[in-house]
Protein backbone atom coordinates (compact mmCIF):
# COMPACT_ATOMS: atom_id res chain seq x y z
CA UNK A 1 0.00 0.00 0.00
CA UNK A 2 2.94 2.07 0.55
CA UNK A 3 4.29 1.23 -2.47
CA UNK A 4 1.15 2.04 -4.11
CA UNK A 5 0.85 5.41 -2.73
CA UNK A 6 4.37 6.38 -3.41
CA UNK A 7 4.17 5.23 -7.29
CA UNK A 8 1.07 7.37 -7.52
CA UNK A 9 2.87 10.72 -5.94
CA UNK A 10 5.73 9.72 -8.25
CA UNK A 11 3.25 9.91 -10.99
CA UNK A 12 1.40 12.69 -9.92
CA UNK A 13 4.69 14.92 -9.69
CA UNK A 14 7.10 13.34 -12.66
CA UNK A 15 4.64 12.66 -15.55
CA UNK A 16 3.68 16.37 -15.56
CA UNK A 17 7.37 17.96 -15.58
CA UNK A 18 8.29 15.19 -18.76
CA UNK A 19 4.73 16.68 -20.24
CA UNK A 20 6.16 19.72 -20.18
CA UNK A 21 9.85 19.29 -21.15
CA UNK A 22 8.56 17.35 -24.13
CA UNK A 23 6.54 20.98 -24.78
CA UNK A 24 9.90 22.62 -24.27
CA UNK A 25 12.20 20.99 -26.12
CA UNK A 26 9.05 20.91 -29.50
CA UNK A 27 9.40 24.50 -28.64
CA UNK A 28 13.47 24.75 -28.93
CA UNK A 29 13.13 22.83 -31.67
CA UNK A 30 10.75 25.26 -33.56
CA UNK A 31 12.53 27.89 -32.21
CA UNK A 32 15.84 26.31 -34.05
CA UNK A 33 13.87 25.83 -37.44
CA UNK A 34 13.20 29.39 -37.23
CA UNK A 35 15.91 30.90 -36.47
CA UNK A 36 18.14 28.60 -38.83
CA UNK A 37 15.95 29.31 -41.77
CA UNK A 38 15.56 33.50 -41.16
CA UNK A 39 19.49 33.18 -40.64
CA UNK A 40 19.89 31.65 -44.10
CA UNK A 41 17.65 33.77 -45.99
CA UNK A 42 19.69 36.94 -44.48
CA UNK A 43 22.99 35.07 -45.64
CA UNK A 44 21.41 34.88 -48.74
CA UNK A 45 20.80 38.32 -49.28
CA UNK A 46 23.88 39.43 -48.23
CA UNK A 47 25.67 36.66 -50.51
CA UNK A 48 27.94 38.41 -53.17
CA UNK A 49 27.99 36.71 -56.61
CA UNK A 50 30.86 35.74 -58.28
CA UNK A 51 32.12 37.72 -61.17
CA UNK A 52 31.33 36.82 -64.02
CA UNK A 53 33.17 37.29 -67.65
CA UNK A 54 30.32 37.96 -70.64
CA UNK A 55 30.24 35.49 -72.91
CA UNK A 56 32.35 32.73 -70.88
CA UNK A 57 31.51 30.03 -68.54
CA UNK A 58 33.63 31.54 -66.14
CA UNK A 59 32.67 32.64 -62.60
CA UNK A 60 35.31 34.27 -60.09
CA UNK A 61 35.18 34.08 -56.67
CA UNK A 62 35.63 37.84 -55.43
CA UNK A 63 38.35 38.42 -53.26
CA UNK A 64 40.27 42.29 -52.92
CA UNK A 65 38.20 45.51 -54.17
CA UNK A 66 40.92 48.53 -54.52
CA UNK A 67 39.30 51.96 -55.38
CA UNK A 68 41.44 54.85 -56.66
CA UNK A 69 40.01 58.15 -55.72
CA UNK A 70 40.48 61.37 -57.23
CA UNK A 71 41.59 60.09 -60.52
CA UNK A 72 39.78 62.51 -62.79
CA UNK A 73 40.79 65.95 -62.77
CA UNK A 74 37.00 67.73 -62.82
CA UNK A 75 36.21 65.75 -60.56
CA UNK A 76 39.30 66.69 -58.05
CA UNK A 77 38.04 70.05 -59.26
CA UNK A 78 34.55 69.33 -57.78
CA UNK A 79 35.92 68.09 -54.84
CA UNK A 80 38.13 71.01 -54.23
CA UNK A 81 41.32 68.82 -53.71
CA UNK A 82 44.87 68.98 -54.77
CA UNK A 83 45.76 67.03 -57.91
CA UNK A 84 47.47 63.50 -56.02
CA UNK A 85 50.89 63.16 -56.64
CA UNK A 86 50.64 59.14 -56.64
CA UNK A 87 47.40 57.18 -56.59
CA UNK A 88 44.99 57.30 -53.76
CA UNK A 89 43.50 54.00 -52.84
CA UNK A 90 41.32 52.43 -50.44
CA UNK A 91 39.53 49.40 -50.30
CA UNK A 92 36.07 48.25 -50.09
CA UNK A 93 35.37 43.86 -48.61
CA UNK A 94 33.82 41.75 -50.81
CA UNK A 95 30.58 41.65 -49.08
CA UNK A 96 29.95 45.45 -50.25
CA UNK A 97 29.82 43.67 -53.83
CA UNK A 98 25.58 43.42 -55.59
CA UNK A 99 24.95 42.70 -59.10
CA UNK A 100 22.61 44.22 -61.81
CA UNK A 101 19.10 44.68 -60.35
CA UNK A 102 20.36 44.57 -56.90
CA UNK A 103 19.59 47.31 -54.56
CA UNK A 104 21.47 49.18 -52.20
CA UNK A 105 20.41 50.17 -49.16
CA UNK A 106 21.86 53.29 -47.23
CA UNK A 107 22.45 52.96 -43.46
CA UNK A 108 20.48 55.09 -40.94
CA UNK A 109 23.67 56.63 -39.81
CA UNK A 110 23.67 58.59 -42.75
CA UNK A 111 21.56 60.66 -44.94
CA UNK A 112 23.80 61.62 -47.88
CA UNK A 113 24.30 58.68 -49.83
CA UNK A 114 26.47 59.57 -53.17
CA UNK A 115 26.42 58.09 -56.52
CA UNK A 116 30.02 57.18 -58.20
CA UNK A 117 30.37 55.70 -61.46
CA UNK A 118 33.49 53.61 -62.31
CA UNK A 119 35.44 51.65 -64.59
CA UNK A 120 36.17 48.58 -62.97
CA UNK A 121 38.81 46.31 -63.56
CA UNK A 122 38.92 42.08 -63.17
CA UNK A 123 42.41 40.77 -62.38
CA UNK A 124 42.76 37.06 -63.91
CA UNK A 125 46.35 36.58 -63.31
CA UNK A 126 47.60 37.83 -60.23
CA UNK A 127 51.23 38.55 -59.38
CA UNK A 128 53.51 40.99 -57.60
CA UNK A 129 55.75 43.71 -58.84
CA UNK A 130 54.16 43.38 -62.07
CA UNK A 131 55.88 45.82 -64.99
CA UNK A 132 53.76 48.05 -66.17
CA UNK A 133 54.60 47.05 -69.92
CA UNK A 134 52.75 43.35 -68.81
CA UNK A 135 50.35 44.84 -66.95
CA UNK A 136 47.22 43.80 -69.59
CA UNK A 137 48.01 40.48 -69.05
CA UNK A 138 47.09 40.48 -65.49
CA UNK A 139 43.62 42.03 -66.60
CA UNK A 140 40.71 39.28 -67.26
CA UNK A 141 37.64 42.07 -67.93
CA UNK A 142 36.40 45.18 -67.50
CA UNK A 143 32.82 46.32 -66.49
CA UNK A 144 31.48 49.31 -64.54
CA UNK A 145 30.76 49.82 -61.12
CA UNK A 146 29.46 52.46 -59.03
CA UNK A 147 31.24 53.43 -55.48
CA UNK A 148 28.48 54.20 -53.64
CA UNK A 149 29.65 56.65 -50.93
CA UNK A 150 28.17 57.96 -47.25
CA UNK A 151 29.51 61.94 -48.23
CA UNK A 152 28.37 63.47 -44.67
CA UNK A 153 29.95 60.30 -42.94
CA UNK A 154 33.37 60.70 -44.90
CA UNK A 155 33.31 64.20 -44.54
CA UNK A 156 33.31 63.96 -40.92
CA UNK A 157 35.95 61.14 -41.34
CA UNK A 158 37.95 63.51 -43.14
CA UNK A 159 37.97 66.53 -40.85
CA UNK A 160 38.85 63.81 -37.86
CA UNK A 161 41.68 62.39 -39.80
CA UNK A 162 39.72 58.79 -39.50
CA UNK A 163 39.53 56.14 -42.32
CA UNK A 164 37.16 56.51 -44.83
CA UNK A 165 35.89 52.60 -44.17
CA UNK A 166 32.64 52.89 -43.02
CA UNK A 167 31.41 55.59 -45.52
CA UNK A 168 32.83 53.23 -48.76
CA UNK A 169 32.76 49.99 -47.44
CA UNK A 170 28.99 49.44 -45.87
CA UNK A 171 27.33 46.62 -47.33
CA UNK A 172 26.09 47.11 -51.21
CA UNK A 173 28.41 49.64 -51.22
CA UNK A 174 29.71 48.28 -54.33
CA UNK A 175 27.55 47.06 -56.87
CA UNK A 176 29.23 46.07 -60.65
CA UNK A 177 28.18 44.74 -63.51
CA UNK A 178 29.21 41.61 -65.61
CA UNK A 179 32.35 41.82 -66.97
CA UNK A 180 33.46 42.01 -70.92
CA UNK A 181 36.36 40.12 -72.16
CA UNK A 182 39.61 41.93 -71.90
CA UNK A 183 40.87 40.39 -75.02
CA UNK A 184 38.05 42.24 -76.84
CA UNK A 185 39.00 45.50 -75.36
CA UNK A 186 42.13 47.08 -77.81
CA UNK A 187 42.18 49.94 -76.00
CA UNK A 188 40.87 50.18 -72.37
CA UNK A 189 41.62 54.35 -72.35
CA UNK A 190 39.40 54.49 -75.57
CA UNK A 191 36.39 53.38 -73.79
CA UNK A 192 33.30 56.02 -71.77
CA UNK A 193 31.34 55.43 -68.63
CA UNK A 194 28.04 57.42 -68.10
CA UNK A 195 25.64 56.69 -65.67
CA UNK A 196 21.49 58.25 -65.38
CA UNK A 197 19.55 58.54 -62.48
CA UNK A 198 15.93 57.65 -63.25
CA UNK A 199 16.16 58.84 -66.78
CA UNK A 200 18.27 61.82 -66.53
CA UNK A 201 22.17 61.53 -67.26
CA UNK A 202 24.00 62.17 -64.29
CA UNK A 203 27.93 61.14 -65.53
CA UNK A 204 29.51 60.74 -68.28
CA UNK A 205 33.37 60.95 -69.26
CA UNK A 206 36.05 59.01 -71.42
CA UNK A 207 38.43 57.06 -69.95
CA UNK A 208 41.16 58.26 -71.46
CA UNK A 209 40.52 61.28 -68.56
CA UNK A 210 42.15 59.22 -66.21
CA UNK A 211 44.98 60.76 -64.45
CA UNK A 212 46.57 57.13 -63.78
CA UNK A 213 46.27 54.91 -66.27
CA UNK A 214 44.80 51.31 -65.38
CA UNK A 215 48.37 49.43 -66.31
CA UNK A 216 50.35 52.07 -64.12
CA UNK A 217 47.31 51.62 -61.40
CA UNK A 218 48.26 47.72 -62.02
CA UNK A 219 52.32 48.30 -61.45
CA UNK A 220 51.79 50.92 -58.53
CA UNK A 221 49.23 48.55 -56.64
CA UNK A 222 51.30 45.42 -57.13
CA UNK A 223 54.07 46.59 -55.56
CA UNK A 224 52.65 46.78 -52.03
CA UNK A 225 50.14 44.41 -52.41
CA UNK A 226 49.97 41.09 -54.13
CA UNK A 227 47.44 40.74 -56.52
CA UNK A 228 45.09 37.94 -57.12
CA UNK A 229 42.40 36.70 -59.22
CA UNK A 230 39.47 37.91 -58.56
CA UNK A 231 40.65 40.99 -57.15
CA UNK A 232 38.32 44.35 -58.61
CA UNK A 233 39.89 47.52 -59.53
CA UNK A 234 37.38 50.62 -59.48
CA UNK A 235 39.52 53.19 -61.54
CA UNK A 236 38.25 56.48 -60.24
CA UNK A 237 35.05 58.64 -60.99
CA UNK A 238 34.89 61.62 -62.66
CA UNK A 239 32.59 64.64 -61.86
CA UNK A 240 29.43 65.00 -61.44
CA UNK A 241 28.57 62.86 -57.95
CA UNK A 242 25.89 63.82 -56.45
CA UNK A 243 23.39 62.47 -53.81
CA UNK A 244 21.00 60.10 -54.12
CA UNK A 245 17.30 59.56 -52.69
CA UNK A 246 15.35 56.15 -51.99
CA UNK A 247 13.27 54.82 -55.07
CA UNK A 248 15.98 56.32 -56.87
CA UNK A 249 16.81 54.41 -60.37
CA UNK A 250 20.62 54.68 -61.22
CA UNK A 251 21.85 52.61 -64.53
CA UNK A 252 25.61 53.06 -65.47
CA UNK A 253 27.11 51.85 -68.61
CA UNK A 254 30.66 50.95 -70.06
CA UNK A 255 30.54 52.22 -73.84
CA UNK A 256 32.90 51.67 -76.73
CA UNK A 257 32.05 54.70 -78.93
CA UNK A 258 32.39 51.96 -82.02
CA UNK A 259 30.37 49.25 -80.71
CA UNK A 260 27.89 50.88 -78.60
CA UNK A 261 26.91 49.37 -74.59
CA UNK A 262 29.92 46.73 -73.19
CA UNK A 263 28.20 46.30 -69.91
CA UNK A 264 25.81 47.55 -67.91
CA UNK A 265 24.41 48.13 -64.45
CA UNK A 266 21.10 48.92 -63.00
CA UNK A 267 20.18 49.28 -59.10
CA UNK A 268 17.75 50.86 -56.60
CA UNK A 269 18.74 53.09 -53.74
CA UNK A 270 16.28 51.98 -50.66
Amino acid sequence: MALFGAESLVRQRLVPNITQSRECVAKIVRLDYILTRNISHLQGAHRMSPAHITGTDEHIEIRKIFCVGLNYSEHVKEMKAALPQAPVFFLKPATAVIGDGGTTIRPDISRELHHEVEMTVLIGAGGRNIAREAAFKHVAGYGVGLDMTLRDIQGDAKKRGLPWTLSKGFDTSAPISKFVQATTISNPHDLEIALAVNGMQRQHASTGNLIFKVDYLIWYLSQFFTLERGDILFTGTPEGVAATVPGDRLEARLISPGSGVLASLGIRIQ
